[in-house]
């Protein structure tokens, strides 16, 4: 596997979590609130090709729970 296919592959089970933060409600909207940042410069780093910030962002994808 690859970066861009880890990334896509972290970005697609973060999205999941992400819903399931917001099914929650209220209780969820910390966690829903920071996965969505963390998301958004993910996907940031795709569009720039900038791999250095893409290796950052997989990590924190992965600690993502």
């Amino acid at each position: 596997m690859n970066l861009i296919e880890g990334m896509n592959q972290e970005l697609v089970r973060c999205r999941e979590l992400l819903q399931a933060y917001k099914e929650i409600g209220q209780p969820g909207v910390f966690g829903s609130t920071m996965l969505q940042q963390t998301i958004d410069k993910a996907e940031a780093s795709l569009g720039n090709d900038n791999i250095v910030e893409m290796i950052v962002c997989l990590k924190e994808l992965q600690s993502c729970s």
